[in-house]
Order: C-alpha cells, then structure tokens, then sequence
C-alpha cells in the first residue's frame, strides 16, 4: 500500500463510532479585518454526553472548504477535505483524540492574510495593501482576529483545552505557511502547526531566509508537520524543495524527527490507488501530474492529524 492510499484503507474501516456535529455558519464581526469572516464549527462525538470533558482545538484556513458538508463537487471537482470524516475514523480507532475544529473561511485578501510576516520596509510600499494598512499588515490582522477575537470566543462558548499545548493551526498552499508563520511568531498560543504543499516560496523565500536561517536560539516549544507532493499543475514540485529546506533549518534549530517535527515527502497514486479512493474517473489523468489539491490533501492529513494530537 502505498502512503497517500493510507487513509483511503483507514476510512473504509468498519468502524462502530458516532458522528460528531457540523454546527451552521455563522458570520464574526471583527474589528480587525474591518468585516465579518464566516466560521465553521465541528464538535467531537462524545462533546454532549461527556459534559465534563474539554478539548483540544484545532483552527483551519480555507474554511469553506476542508468539511464534508462542502461536498464532493467542490474545488474544481477535486472535493473537500472531509476533515470531519477522517477525524471521526482516527479518533474512532484511537489513533488520535477527539478534537474541536475551527474553520475560517478565506477572503479576496487571501495572499495578504496568509503570505506570512513581510519587511517592515515593504508595508508601505506594497501595492497589494490598501493605505491604511500601512502600519499593519493583513497578515498581522488576521493573526490577530484568530487570536484576540475568534480564539477567546471559542474558549468561552465551548468546553476547550485553551493552552497552546491543545491548540494547532493547519492550512495548505499559502494556509500551510501561514499556520507554521502564526505558530512561529505566537508559540504562547499556537503550540502546533501543520502546512500541507506549503507555498514557503513567497515573498521571495522570506519565512525561509529571513525568518529562519538566520535564527540562532533554542528551538520554540512548537511541534510542527510539514509534507508535499513531487508536482503540481505547474510542472513544479508542490513545494517539495522550499519545504525540504524549511524541515532542514528547524532540524539545524533543534526541532527533533519524530518528536516535535514531521516531514513527510508524497508521491502521485497509480491508477490502482486512485481506483480505492473514490476519486471521479474523469479527474484520475489530472491526479496523476499534480499534487497540489484538495484530494490530495484530504489523503495526506491524517498524518497531520495523528501527529499533532496524538492519542493520550
């Protein structure tokens, strides 16, 4: 079996389990984005019969899109992530625990929100940023809804585990970056990040060059999993090398295989892997010359998931 096709055979398990809940979209007002964001919600299975228990949480980019109630059309075709799906199947099978997820839904500033720290010499100069902004970017501003406004109303609306230890930030293409960026600048209250086909190549590389290599203190208390694919629709190789050198840097910092990082390098399915998944015939061509997708990423996050919450 190969390693993306993992989960395809983890989910068709006969599991006798319950189905946590999808609760409706509600709009957020914030004063930090200047607008309301649209927020996703799931509860675990156990949430209303175990009333004494509290969670973990975990915050997602690309909210529209990572639950099964997006459904399988969604994405150009490629579907949601059906994080609900695999979470319950983990959880389920005691490969991981039973978690709270938060989904924010992105915007037209999705590059600006998810892009990562910039030069303050850029700020600004940047085109991309309308002129109030010049003193903050959108990038700081969305950080700072997650963590002064959204955070603090799930802390007190539901039974969570509020410290960063419990809580995690995943995302793939610019979601990826954004949640290693939020976690690396904010470890007081992001203890985990993942980043699936992460865009580390922003910004001319800045995460990477600017952030990281030049680096010199002991490592932050972040457990942090990264993958990619070996292409993307470009012809390109779905991150794989800025990723490489991203995992390179924090293993020169201190972070620890196994321990506080995950690096995981996927590979394009065969034609029978892909017929195992569900995958429309019509997409299986596409799946086979690009990784940076959706169904791909549904297929890789279990290891996301079982590596940043593991079972207690």
């Amino acid at each position: 079996m190969t390693a993306s096709s993992a989960i395809a055979c983890l989910l068709s398990l006969q599991i006798d389990m319950s189905e946590g809940a999808l609760l409706p979209a509600e709009q957020i007002k914030s004063r930090y984005l200047g607008s309301a964001r649209t927020v996703r919600i799931y509860l675990p299975p156990s949430y209303e019969s175990s009333l004494k228990r509290h969670y973990p949480v975990l915050y997602l980019h690309d909210g529209q899109n990572v639950f099964s109630s997006a459904g399988t059309n969604c994405c150009f075709g490629w579907g949601s992530w059906e994080l609900d799906k695999t979470v319950e199947a983990l959880s389920g099978s005691r490969q991981m625990e039973e978690i709270i997820m938060v989904a924010v839904d992105n915007s037209r500033w999705r590059y600006q929100e998810y892009r990562g720290a910039v030069p303050r010499s850029r700020k600004k100069a940047a085109k991309t940023e309308p002129a109030d902004d010049a003193q903050e970017t959108r990038f700081e501003k969305y950080a700072a809804f997650l963590m002064k406004e959204l955070k603090p109303r799930i802390d007190h609306q539901y039974r969570t585990l509020p410290d960063a230890a419990h809580t995690a930030v995943m995302g793939s293409s610019l979601g990826g970056i954004c949640s290693v960026a939020l976690a690396w600048a904010n470890p007081k209250t992001f203890g985990a990040a993942a980043s699936l086909s992460g865009s580390f190549q922003v910004e001319k590389n800045y995460f990477l060059e600017k952030v990281l290599q030049p680096y010199k203190r002991k490592p932050k208390r972040i457990r942090i999993y990264l993958d990619s694919g070996i292409i993307d629709f470009t012809g390109d190789d779905d991150g794989r090398k800025n990723t490489g050198a991203v995992a390179a840097e924090l293993r020169r910092i201190g972070w620890k295989d196994g321990v506080n990082l995950k690096h995981f390098v996927d590979l394009p399915l065969s034609e029978g892997d892909l017929e195992t998944t569900g995958l429309r015939h019509s997409k299986w061509k596409e799946a086979q010359s690009s990784q940076h997708n959706e169904f791909y990423w549904r297929l890789r996050a279990w290891r996301a998931l079982v590596f940043l919450f593991p079972p207690e």
